[in-house]
């Protein structure tokens, strides 16, 4: 039985359809691979995607005492946050409003067997 390492990221200010680009580049690879691709990608969303995985690494050798190198990423998502709604006045009295969107990130980390 291999046990599930589990990281949670809420209200990451970065949209969903953005940070999903991303959790598809290092779904089901190595650990240190994926930390590789996070750390030289251009996107904004890397650098949050990169903290979680280092969090759910520190998770996994302080809690269960499995080793960094053994462990793979077995499940990633990113959900829709609440929106902010924020609001920008246009021409001849109009309204248009901002969508300031948000994104809930979780990485599950298992052992390879």
């Amino acid at each position: 039985m291999s046990i599930d390492v589990r990281a949670h990221a809420n209200y990451v200010p970065h949209s969903p359809q953005k940070v999903r680009l991303l959790v598809d580049l290092v779904r089901g690879k190595q650990v240190a691979e994926a930390q590789n691709i996070l750390r030289f990608a251009p996107q904004a969303a890397a650098t949050p995607l990169l903290k979680l995985i280092n969090s759910a690494i520190a998770n996994a050798e302080e809690n269960f005492g499995l080793s960094a190198e053994n462990l793979y990423i077995h499940t990633i998502y990113a959900n829709e946050a609440p929106t902010r709604k924020w609001r920008k006045f246009g021409a001849r009295g109009r309204f248009k409003p901002w969508l300031r969107r948000a994104s809930h990130i979780t990485v599950i980390l298992r052992e390879k067997e």
